[in-house]
């Protein structure tokens, strides 16, 4: 089986990198020195992390990982790095939750010592459900695992969630709060329609993408519920897991107050991506694995809050990825590893599962 190429993700010197953290490093904590530091081979195109060691007069050692916005030499993904933003949901959600947050250690908002804002937390073991190749394949520890430890993966995950929605005071997400008018929902809705325009600023429109658009209206609810702090990125890749149990939970840079249901509707419909990928290439995948009914009730029982409008938030969530991979295909075109096809709707991976959902039919 073969897959298009990784593109690449960054388009800074990792040697270098290292020798600026050391000399960082020694401002914070004299006589302290960043060691092993190593760039992840599944290193993801938004943020960059890093992992390294401080050695330090003083034991024990620790094991770090730094977060740094991404270069904006590299085509980047998103418009804007709030690496302040990130910092502060993490400690928030620390705080005020039992979730297994890593300890954040340092925030570096000068771009001077690395060329970037970063910050530094502590680096929890574990593993990591992979993307590249997705865990649904088979030959990875997720899929050689057992029903059983699958099911118990799935109601810890589930259960993040509902700490997470249920236990985290607004009050203390406010700063999270998107711009415009109307409800959380209409805001969040707003900042993806404007998201999709700088996309494709200058460059082919998707019209699928805005049929979807026009088709959320239509499933628009009467009612979006209450309001709470969402991860934003909310799937299993995102979580380091001590065998089969969550260990850390990673990446809050999509976080924002929204209703229960965004961050259902993502947690969902990134599994069932990456099952449709896996079946088209001819593999069973994971089929009784994050299944939608089963989430949803999970998250009931939880939460004693039923999802609704489950149409529209799986739709909105295949909607986003979309624009998501839509501009992760507009930067391998600028790096010269693609080309723009004459139908852009065709640069989306699942635009055929996009299509299903707009119409209407894709949960028959």
């Amino acid at each position: 089986m073969t897959t298009a190429p990784r593109p690449r993700t960054s388009t800074r010197d990792p040697e270098d990198i290292a020798r600026r953290l050391t000399a960082w490093l020694g401002t914070r904590l004299p006589g302290a020195k960043a060691v092993g530091v190593t760039v992840p081979a599944s290193n993801g195109m938004s943020s960059e992390t890093l992992l390294f060691t401080i050695e330090h007069p003083e034991p024990p050692l620790r094991a770090c990982a730094l977060r740094l916005a991404a270069d904006p030499a590299a085509y980047t993904v998103f418009p804007v790095y709030d690496m302040v933003r990130q910092y502060r949901t993490m400690r928030v959600v620390g705080e005020h939750s039992d979730l297994p947050v890593p300890k954040v250690l340092w925030l570096e908002e000068d771009p001077g010592p690395l060329g970037a804002p970063f910050f530094v937390m502590e680096r929890v073991e574990g593993r990591v459900p992979p993307d590249v190749m997705p865990y649904t394949y088979e030959g990875n520890w997720l899929h050689a695992a057992s029903d059983a430890e699958r099911e118990h993966l799935e109601a810890a995950s589930v259960g993040l969630l509902a700490r997470l929605h249920d236990h985290v005071p607004l009050r203390e997400a406010q700063f999270l709060e998107l711009p415009g008018e109307g409800d959380a929902l209409r805001r969040h809705v707003a900042a993806q329609r404007a998201y999709y325009e700088w996309v494709v600023d200058g460059l082919a429109r998707s019209p699928l993408i805005e049929d979807a658009f026009d088709r959320l209206e239509h499933l628009w609810p009467a009612d979006p519920g209450p309001t709470v702090l969402n991860w934003g990125d909310a799937r299993i890749g995102n979580v380091v897991y001590d065998g089969f149990e969550p260990a850390a939970v990673l990446d809050w840079e999509m976080a924002a107050l929204a209703p229960r249901e965004v961050d259902l509707g993502w947690t969902i419909y990134l599994h069932r991506f990456f099952q449709d990928l896996t079946v088209g290439f001819g593999q069973r995948g994971l089929p009784d694995f994050f299944r939608r009914d089963r989430v949803e009730r999970r998250y009931a029982r939880l939460t004693g809050h039923t999802p609704r409008d489950m149409d529209f938030h799986t739709l909105y969530a295949a909607l986003r990825h979309a624009v998501v991979m839509l501009r992760v295909a507009y930067r391998q075109v600028h790096f010269g590893e693609a080309v723009v096809p004459a139908d852009p709707d065709t640069l989306i991976l699942h635009h055929g599962s996009l299509r299903a959902m707009v119409q209407g039919s894709y949960w028959d």
